[in-house]
This record gives structure tokens, sequence and C-alpha cells, in this order.
């Protein structure tokens, strides 16, 4: 049972609910069920009110992660380039107050500063969720392909999966469909094809005289041989 897979019962039993929570609890799944009839059995024991409860308790942890990587990393970035943050305009004075203030904005300066460091992270975090999802649908499709009898049609399958890119799981959802219906179709192909090269049954086989070539060469064997001593005749 593929994580994929999981995703899907889950999107389809509790419409609505976040995908990166529902995500998140088909890993659990996928840790104690092994086949789709155990993810079946333990997806059916779940309610919208606990997927729900588990979902707001994930998004609140990673939300706190994120957050308090944040004040760290600018509490690290402020240190680094000695920042001090800008202080409010006197009021009346006609300006910023120029003791301890600096030119530049601090919240822009550590802003992009921020941007920039997180940028390859998010890149790479992208490129290994992309690896991620491409190693699930691959596997996906190979089980599919494994009941095809065809091995020329599995061969072209696997050579064009490895050269397409989909936007969306319900692209591919869609593309894993109609591969399915593909296959049946080349299965029932190749076994049409084996039966059509059997040879067809001796007796069968008719002779000009109308009679089946079989049963000619039965009759024929066992006429007396014209040398043979037959006796005299009285």
């Amino acid at each position: 049972m593929t994580l994929e897979q999981i995703i899907a019962l889950l999107t389809a039993s509790f419409a609505g609910v976040r995908k990166d929570g529902l995500k998140q609890l088909a890993r659990t799944i996928a840790l104690q069920a092994k086949t789709e009839q155990e993810a079946k059995s333990l997806i059916e024991k779940l309610t919208k009110e606990t997927v729900d409860e588990f979902v707001k308790d994930y998004r609140a942890d990673v939300d706190k992660e994120v957050s308090d990587g944040n004040k760290t990393f600018e509490t690290n970035l402020k240190k680094k380039f000695d920042l001090v943050e800008k202080k409010d305009p006197v009021p009346g004075g006609g300006g910023s107050d120029p003791k301890g203030s600096d030119p530049n904005d601090i919240a822009a300066i550590v802003k992009a500063a921020l941007a920039a460091e997180l940028t390859p992270l998010k890149q790479e975090l992208a490129e290994y969720k992309a690896g991620d999802v491409a190693k699930a649908r691959l596997q996906s499709l190979t089980d599919k392909l494994n009941g095809c009898k065809d091995e020329t049609f599995k061969t072209k399958a696997l050579k064009d999966f490895a050269r397409m890119k989909f936007e969306t799981d319900d692209e591919y959802n869609e593309y894993l469909s109609d591969t399915e219906k593909d296959i049946a179709t080349a299965n029932q192909t190749v076994a049409d094809a084996a039966l059509g090269g059997q040879a067809k049954p001796l007796f069968t086989q008719k002779s000009d005289t109308g009679i089946s070539q079989g049963v000619s060469d039965y009759v024929a064997s066992q006429k007396p041989d014209a040398k043979e001593f037959s006796g005299k005749e009285v």
C-alpha cells in the first residue's frame, strides 16, 4: 500500500481537510498498515472530529517550529550585522531620533536577509518533496504494470512515464486510471492472439469430397493393401 493510495483514501473520506495534514496522517497510517485492507480498516475507525484535531495539532507544531526558527534566525542576524532596531520618531521633533537610529529600515534588511537564507532551503525541500512524490507514483504505476502480459507495452509505459510531468495529483491519478484501462486492453489483445494462433483440430479440416481430412485418412488406413494375400476364392 503506497503513501499516495492512503492519501487518496483519506481525501475521499475527509473532503475539505488540509492536504498537508492528511499527508502527515497518511504517513502515520502507513507505519501500521501494510495492505489496502488494513489501511481501510484504520481509516474507517477515524471520525471527522479526530482527523480535524490531528491536523490542528500538526499545524500548531509546524507553525511553532517555523516561528521559533524565524525568531532565532532574526536574532542571530542582528548579532551578526550589529543591527539596531529603529526607534519611533520623537513627537514634534521633525524627524527620527538621531541617537541609536539607523538610516536604513531594519525590518526591510532583516526581511531581505531572511528571504535570501530561506530560499535555498525552500528549493531543497521542494526538490526532496518532488523526488518523494515521483518515487511513490512510479511504485503505483509499477504495481499496475505487474499485471500486464504485454512486455512491449510495459517497457513503453515505463519509458514514457520517465518523460512525463504531472502538475497535480489529480492529473497523475487520471493518467493511472487510463493506463489501467490500456493494460486491460493489452491483456485482451494478448489473449486473443494466443487463441488465434492455435492449430485447428485435425478432424475439422475437410477434403475436396466434403469429408474431413482426418476421417478420410483413417478410412484409407483401414483398407487392405492391394498386394496383401487375400486367399483363394471358393
